[in-house]
């Protein structure tokens, strides 16, 4: 659907706001309510993924895009052309209660992830009919004014219509390094997107200040929208999904050779063309886990139902799995290690004797700066309140936001009846410090010297070392006119210190043992000056060989970044880029990194890491890159998500192990006797019911009981382990399936049908049973899994018993067991149970050994 209600609206950066705004037939107003909600139901929402979630019907029918499925409608549809009208039937209705079961399954999962991300969805501040509204920022429309301030997410292309120091970040779309001024008025037809400063663009964020724009194109129709679909629809893989996309692709090798070689050989041993022809088929249907899509989407849909229930609202599920698999934990201190609760405590001079006047420029600085909101302006906010400090009798001429090069801010104020105006600055001391020539001492106004110098820095390490937080605050005289930029930040005076308290979270040393018995590492990675890092890492119980400040990451090379994360380190004093560099030197360095932050400079961090971790009231642009949003700033409530993320993690791996080594021993087998037996071991119908019967146990999986010695460390996805698993435990099957042949050939002779039957049955309860003994590395006995696991595999066992003295069992073709054969499988199944749980004991140490290494 097209996003603009006219088309009118091209170049729409160089037409006067007045016309613009007739045009999409809005007001400064906004649109009335019933007229937004027509726009929406007209042109769609303000979604890039907006098909993301289908419909009953739809999920159904994309069943039918597996090559799986698509392989046995071949089988039913060969079926009827040889008039075998019962095959087809058979194996129509295996297709159709496998696309019913996984559809009803994905459809479950989907619609509670979609009502849990609901509760952390984006949403944007409009005017309509004259009110201001909250909406979800998909349900902006062309026509909309919406209302930005720092910190906001921007939703939709458009014009400014007013703005007070507006500043946004666009690296996004232009790469621009630094935040760019944003105002009304209309710019060349030509202009570049860089240079449209009337124009807020859609995945931008305002940085400091406030605006409204009039929103003109949504959707896929804005700047972001486009190129995101030219570059591409699908999110980028995460480790799991490559593994899990590598095992299919060694299954498909697997598949195309067995089957092919059954075929070829068949058809030279003259054997029925169209029996050949449909086994070799069920045998390719077989070997895959064709119920893994669901199970994944269960697993995972149930992993995010019971972490929103803890307090963890997952945004993207594929994430799940990775944080199961992490080892490394990155978090700025505020708000995780500390409480959040800012306090302003003192206020002294550059001598260090508290002085109203520093309370004064500071409170003045707070109140009239328009950058996003935070805990330090509000503190000193709060201080001047109970100060009784008034500034009423000021203006505000101008502000130069803060920017994490320069590392303060400042705004320019003139009082009531002046000539001349103050330019106030408070940031990082070292920052502060350098703009200043001049100190305010007990002399007055003195020309800073080095000792005096040294002093204030030695002020600001004692108190930063006592665990406060110092800024510097610093002033200067200077003449009024339009604008004023960077420059002016010179030749100040440094007039004094802000010491805020942040006191340590009372259960964060616990939190962060608990963490670290779960093979989790914890470090810091904090803007804050180094000496406030070290203290909360002390006071935290964090081990902290050393902390590496922002200026010596500048000199050192990747390489050794690369070593130097392997040691017990934390970071200060570091920019946004540099936070995204370590944790790009985590994962370089082989670790599965999270980092935890909810401020605009920690979102490159948040969309670098392999798990970005936010809070529920960050700013909307450090919400949106996250994987995960904690409903409280706990750190417990990580450790639960790990805790969460094994369990989905183990339960998914346990139906890879189950389906993928039961299958691929079956396959073998049937390959197998189908060359040396002179009729077919089982016909095709018998080999998919066969199959279907044995996944409906594993649909269990998702809901199974984990071992607690798996959730104590970090696992990841190992393929060749896997591959391994996988071939050994379908080889033992195997040797069994032989000795089966064996038996049954002693037993039963030349009879197709009973052969076909005794078969059938001990293939399938051993990969019943089997699902006991593979679902935990311990001792099958010693593991008591899911209710539902049990109970299916029983049920599915006393069927297959049942089954071959059935009328069923006779339309499929299998005959009564005689006692004597009965009495063999059960022998078989039990000795292969006793072999296979010996096997499980030698893989199980190789797989410790191999996580130990990870």
């Amino acid at each position: 659907m097209d996003a603009s209600p006219l088309k009118t609206t091209a170049s729409y950066w160089s037409v006067p706001a007045e016309e613009l705004m007739r045009t999409l037939q809005s007001s400064a107003q906004g649109l009335l309510p019933e007229e937004a909600e027509a726009r929406l139901k007209r042109i769609g929402s303000n979604d890039l993924q907006e098909s993301r979630r289908h419909g009953l019907l739809r999920l159904f029918l994309d069943r039918f895009r597996s090559p799986l499925l698509l392989i046995l409608i071949f089988a039913a549809t060969v079926s009827v052309v040889l008039r075998d009208w019962a095959d087809a039937v058979i194996v129509l209705g295996i297709v159709m209660l496998s696309a019913v079961l996984s559809t009803i399954q994905e459809y479950r999962a989907s619609d509670a992830v979609e009502k849990l991300r609901s509760r952390v969805a984006s949403r944007s501040k409009v005017r309509r009919g004259g009110s201001e509204l909250e909406i979800p920022t998909t349900s902006v429309v062309p026509g909309d004014i919406v209302l930005l301030s720092a910190g906001s997410l921007v939703p939709a292309d458009g014009i400014v219509l007013d703005s007070l120091d507006c500043y946004a970040s666009q690296a996004i779309l232009t790469g621009e390094t630094f935040p760019v001024i944003k105002h009304a008025g209309a710019v060349p037809q030509d202009a570049p997107v860089p240079g449209r400063s009337n124009c807020l663009f859609m995945g931008t964020s305002v940085r400091s200040g406030t605006a409204t724009m009039l929103v003109v194109e949504t959707a896929r129709q804005t700047i972001f929208g486009r190129i995101a679909e030219s570059i591409s629809r699908n999110e980028p893989e995460n480790e799991f999904e490559r593994g899990l996309k590598h095992f299919g692709l060694l299954l498909l090798r697997i598949m195309i050779l067995v089957v092919f070689s059954v075929l070829v050989v068949n058809l030279v041993l003259q054997k029925p063309a169209a029996d050949t022809l449909l086994f070799a088929v069920a045998l390719a249907v077989g070997l895959s886990p064709e119920l893994l899509p669901a199970i994944l989407a269960v697993t995972l849909s149930r992993g995010a139902i019971n972490m929103a229930s803890k307090g963890v609202i997952v945004r993207r599920l594929n994430a799940i799995e990775n944080l199961g698999s992490m080892d490394v934990l990155c978090t700025d201190k505020t708000g995780t290690l500390t409480r959040g609760v800012v306090r302003l405590d003192r206020f002294p001079d550059s001598r260090g004797q508290e002085s109203p006047a520093v309370l004064n420029y500071a409170g003045l600085n707070a109140t009239f700066q328009s950058g996003m909101a935070n805990p330090l302006d509000a503190a000193i906010v709060e201080s001047a309140k109970t100060a009784n400090l008034s500034f009423t009798g000021y203006g505000k001429l101008y502000e130069i936001p803060y920017d994490f090069v320069r590392k303060c801010l400042s705004v320019v104020l003139i009082a009531d009846g002046a000539d001349t105006a103050v330019l106030v600055t408070k940031g990082a001391l070292d920052a502060v410090l350098s703009r200043c020539a001049l100190v305010d001492s007990a002399d007055g106004e003195v020309q800073m010297d080095k000792q005096m110098r040294a002093d204030i820095r030695k002020r600001f390490a004692d108190w930063s070392s006592e665990g406060y937080r110092v800024l510097g605050l610093a002033v200067k005289r200077i003449e009024v006119r339009e604008r004023y930029g960077c420059d002016d930040e010179a030749e100040m005076v440094f007039i004094g210190f802000l010491l805020f308290f942040d006191p340590p979270e009372p259960e964060a040393a616990a939190a962060l043992a608990a963490l670290q018995q779960l093979g989790v590492r914890t470090t810091i990675i904090s803007g804050d000056n180094r000496y406030v890092v070290r203290h909360v890492a002390d006071t935290v119980g964090m081990t902290a060989g050393r902390v590496i400040t922002g200026s010596e990451l500048t000199r050192m090379r990747d390489e050794a970044l690369w070593h130097l994360v392997s040691t017990d380190v934390v970071f200060a004093e570091v920019d946004p880029n540099q936070k995204e560099r370590v944790i790009l030197a985590y994962r370089k360095a082989g670790h599965v990194v999270g980092y935890l932050g909810d401020g605009i400079n920690d979102v490159p961090a948040l969309q670098a890491a392999d798990v970005g971790i936010s809070v529920d009231n960050a700013v909307d642009v450090a919400r949106e890159a996250a994987d995960f949003v904690l409903l409280r700033h706990e750190l417990e409530l990580v450790r639960q998500g790990i805790d969460e993320g094994r369990h989905t993690f183990a339960n998914t791996l346990k139906y890879i192990f189950i389906s993928t080594s039961a299958n691929f021993g079956n396959m073998i087998s049937l390959a197998i006797a189908s060359l040396v037996l002179p009729f077919l071991p089982m016909l095709a119908k018998q080999v998919l019911l066969n199959n279907f019967m044995a996944d409906i146990p594993a649909m269990g999986i998702a809901r199974d009981r984990v071992d607690r010695e798996w959730e104590t460390t970090p696992h990841r996805w190992d393929v060749g382990f896997v591959r391994n698993f996988m071939i050994v435990f379908g080889l033992v099957s195997t040797a069994f399936d032989m000795l089966t042949f064996s038996i049954l050939w002693w037993l039963v002779g030349d009879y197709p049908e009973l052969f076909r039957t005794g078969w059938f049955v001990e293939s399938l309860l051993t990969q019943l049973f089997i699902l006991f003994v593979i679902r935990t590395f311990k001792p099958f006995f010693q593991s008591f899994p899911g209710r539902f696991l049990s109970m299916s595999a029983v049920i599915v066992s006393v069927f297959t018993l049942l089954l071959p003295y059935s009328a069923f069992g006779r339309f499929m073709g299998f005959v009564p067991l005689p006692v004597n054969v009965l009495l063999a499988i059960m022998a078989i199944v039990i000795a292969y149970i006793i072999v296979s749980e010996m096997t499980k004991r030698s893989l199980s140490r190789l797989f410790q050994r191999t996580a130990a290494r990870q």
